[in-house]
């Protein structure tokens, strides 16, 4: 059995670390309610900017466009959503093992990392890192998340990658994350909806190429700039969530510290006293 002394130093050591998780908790639950009022506030319009373009392109017919019909080459650009920080649980780990785990070939991908973790995580897996930038999920801010879709898309426009795809969490609410990989270009057109209008072509003024050169970069900015509202609020819920967790182990470990510590006290008590008893009885 371990030492009253040792007990006491290890039951000082968590208490010291129950401490640090209780003011994360704390920390994570404030910035949880500002990022869910947020996200609670723009999914409406990200959902029927989706639901929007998704059904114009679907009464589109044969229209011939880069948007559309996909680039020519075999690289796949797919932009990285995770965090700069952890202590959040699986929240990182499950959006890397979108990646490393799923359907895309590893020498084909063009990474995107939007976060620290994700970054680190990628690269050590061999992963090609084509721009970092950690400072963009600290802060989600649409003209920032503009000027990465327009050098996505530029890379798309040139033929340097031909599918674009994005990796984030989504917030379904305060203790479910849900991490997601879809595929932003070509657009995928989903025609799971039918209405009376479906075989009614779509027309553009002044014609279909300014149309949706005007149209396709504001859905994918959308699209990305909601994923990291998204995923800000799910870090946020996955780290609080993580420290509650934390909070309660070293409630259990100190509580079971305090148990084996007044054993060890009680055990020395009764060993002096026997001791104290031998000797008297020695001398009398």
């Amino acid at each position: 059995m371990a030492s009253m002394r040792d007990i006491k130093r290890r039951k000082s050591s968590i208490t010291s670390t129950q401490q640090i998780t209780k003011a994360m908790k704390l920390v994570s639950t404030v910035k949880l309610q500002k990022a869910k009022t947020h996200a609670e506030q723009a999914n409406p319009y990200f959902n029927y900017m989706f639901r929007t373009v998704s059904s114009m392109l679907g009464k589109t017919g044969s229209l011939d466009h880069p948007y559309l019909r996909g680039g020519e080459s075999d690289r796949k650009a797919v932009i990285v959503i995770t965090s700069n920080r952890g202590l959040a649980g699986g929240y990182n780990s499950n959006v890397v093992k979108l990646i490393t785990q799923g359907d895309l070939p590893r020498e084909q991908l063009d990474i995107y990392a939007v976060g620290n973790k994700g970054r680190e995580g990628l690269a050590h897996r061999g992963y090609s890192i084509v721009k970092d930038l950690p400072e963009l999920i600290e802060a989600p801010d649409y003209d920032e998340a503009a000027a990465l879709t327009r050098e996505v898309l530029g890379a798309y426009s040139r033929g340097e990658v031909g599918e674009i795809y994005l990796a984030y969490t989504h917030f379904k609410n305060t203790v479910v994350h849900e991490p997601k990989l879809i595929r932003l270009l070509p657009v995928e057109i989903d025609g799971a909806e039918e209405t009376e209008t479906d075989n009614v072509l779509m027309n553009y003024e002044p014609n279909e190429e300014e149309a949706l050169d005007l149209i396709i970069p504001k859905y994918v900015t959308s699209m990305l700039y909601g994923a990291l509202v998204e995923a800000v609020a799910s870090e946020n819920g996955a780290r609080m969530q993580a420290m509650d967790s934390a909070t309660s182990n070293a409630e259990e470990m100190i509580s079971d510290l305090s148990l084996k510590y007044n054993r060890a006290r009680q055990g020395s008590i009764t060993q002096e006293l026997t001791e104290i008893i031998a000797g008297a009885s020695a001398i009398s």
